[in-house]
C-alpha cells in the first residue's frame, strides 16, 4: 500500500488495513463511530447499571432454585472469564465452570484455571477435545487460506456452554464479552462464530478424518435455545466501568491468578495466530481492534497505542520455537507451512454459509423491534 493511500483514523488507530474501514469529514473513522453510537445502550451509568445488574441477578437466583447451579461460566484462564467467574461470586451467584480443552493451553492458563476453582470453590467441567480429530480441523482451515481459523474454537465452546446448561436445565450463561475492550473488530478480519455450516464446508474440503465428537450448535438448534429453551447470556462486565488492567489487578491480589501477556494469550496458538500468522499472511495486526476499543473507552492514550504497535508482538526467538512448535504438533512440513504463508487469502464466503440466512433472521428481529417500539 502506498504512502498515498495510508490513511489512519484521527480519533483512534484503525487504518486502512481494514479494506473496508470508511472516514467521516473529521477523519473519524466507522469503528469509533459505531463505539459511540452504541456506548449508551451498552454501557449505562454506574448507578443504572448497579440497578439493572441487581434486577437480573435476581432473576437468576430466581430461576436457579432447587438447582445445584443457577448459570455457567465459560473459563479459559485469560483475563475477562477470570474476572467473570470473581464478579458471580461476589454476587452470590451459584456457576458451574465450563472449560474446552482444545490441547493448545499455555501453562499458566492452566495454572489459573485451578486457582480460580479453588478460590472460589467452583465446580469444573472440562470437555477435552479429541486431539486427532481437532488437529484435522485446523489444518483443514489453515489449506483454506481463511482468515478465521479460533472459529473453531470459539464455536465448540459456545455449543459446549449451551449442551451444559440445557443438561442442568439452566437458563443462564455470564460472559465475559465487553464493549469497553471488545467493540471494534473489522467483519473482514473475523468470520462469524455460529457459522457451523461454513465450518464443516472448510473441513469437508480439505479435512482427511471424520468430524464427530467436537461440540456444534447449528442455526436451529440456536433458535430453538434462545425461543424454546430461552437460554440468554449476560455481558456482566458492561455494567460498570471495566479496564483490563483493573481486571489483572483484582485477580492477582484476590486469587494469585497470573497474567500471561497479550489478549487471549492464554492460548499458544492464539498467540501465534494473533501476533504472526494474521499480520504475515492477512497484513492483521488485532492490536490495532484492542487497542482503538481502549482509547475510546479512555483506557489507553492514542500515541502512547501508536507506539506501542512499533513493539514486536514476538521477540524472533520466542517466534522460531512457537512456529516449530506449532508446526510439529499440527503435522506440517516447513515447505508445506511455506505454501501455506504463501497462498492467497480467500473469503469465508467462498465457502457454503450461514451468513444468508443469519443476515435474514437479524432483519427480521430488527422489524420485530421497530414495530413493538
Amino acid at each position: 500500500m502506498s504512502e498515498r493511500e495510508y490513511r489512519i483514523c484521527t480519533r483512534c488507530i484503525m487504518d486502512t488495513s481494514d479494506s473496508e474501514i470508511e472516514f467521516d469529514q473529521q477523519g473519524h473513522c466507522n469503528h469509533c463511530n459505531f463505539y459511540f453510537a452504541h456506548t449508551v445502550k451498552e454501557l449505562p451509568e454506574p448507578e443504572v447499571g448497579a440497578e439493572q445488574l441487581e434486577r437480573i441477578v435476581a432473576q437468576i437466583k430466581a430461576e436457579g432454585e432447587g438447582k445445584p447451579y443457577d448459570c455457567v461460566i465459560g473459563l479459559s484462564g485469560g483475563v475477562d472469564s477470570s474476572f467473570v467467574a470473581l464478579r458471580v461470586a461476589e454476587l452470590g451467584l451459584r456457576p458451574v465452570a465450563v472449560h474446552l480443552d482444545n490441547s493448545w493451553d499455555a501453562e499458566v492458563a492452566v495454572r489459573n484455571i485451578e486457582r480460580i476453582v479453588r478460590s472460589l470453590d467452583l465446580d469444573l467441567i472440562t470437555h477435552v477435545v479429541d486431539w486427532q480429530e481437532f488437529r484435522d480441523i485446523q489444518r483443514a482451515f489453515f489449506k483454506a487460506s481463511v482468515v478465521d481459523i479460533e472459529m473453531i474454537t470459539d464455536h465448540a465452546i459456545t455449543a459446549l456452554v449451551n449442551d451444559v446448561a440445557r443438561d442442568h436445565g439452566l437458563h443462564w450463561v455470564v460472559s465475559g464479552t465487553n464493549h469497553a475492550t471488545e467493540s471494534i473488530m473489522p467483519v473482514t478480519w473475523t468470520h462469524r462464530k455460529s457459522d457451523l455450516r461454513n465450518l464443516k464446508a472448510i473441513h469437508r474440503r480439505f479435512g482427511e478424518r471424520p468430524m464427530k465428537t467436537l461440540p456444534t450448535m447449528s442455526m436451529l438448534e440456536i433458535q430453538y435455545a434462545q425461543r424454546v429453551r430461552r437460554f440468554r447470556s449476560l455481558s456482566i462486565l458492561n455494567y460498570a466501568p471495566y479496564s483490563r488492567q483493573g481486571a489483572i489487578d483484582a485477580l492477582e491480589r484476590d486469587l494469585g491468578w497470573q497474567n500471561y501477556g497479550g489478549k487471549h494469550f492464554e492460548s499458544l496458538f492464539t498467540r501465534f495466530y494473533q501476533a504472526h500468522y494474521l499480520p504475515e499472511k492477512f497484513g492483521i495486526d488485532k492490536r490495532r481492534a484492542h487497542f482503538s476499543a481502549a482509547i475510546c473507552s479512555g483506557l489507553k492514550d492514542r500515541d502512547e497505542a501508536i507506539a506501542e504497535l512499533d513493539a514486536p508482538v514476538y521477540p524472533p526467538r520466542d517466534l522460531a520455537h512457537d512456529r516449530d512448535y506449532l508446526l510439529k504438533k499440527l503435522g506440517f512440513t516447513p515447505a508445506e507451512w511455506e505454501a501455506i504463508m504463501a497462498a492467497p487469502p480467500e473469503s469465508h464466503l467462498d465457502y457454503p454459509s450461514d451468513e444468508a440466512y443469519i443476515g435474514a433472521m437479524l432483519k427480521v428481529k430488527a422489524l420485530g423491534r421497530r414495530v413493538r417500539s
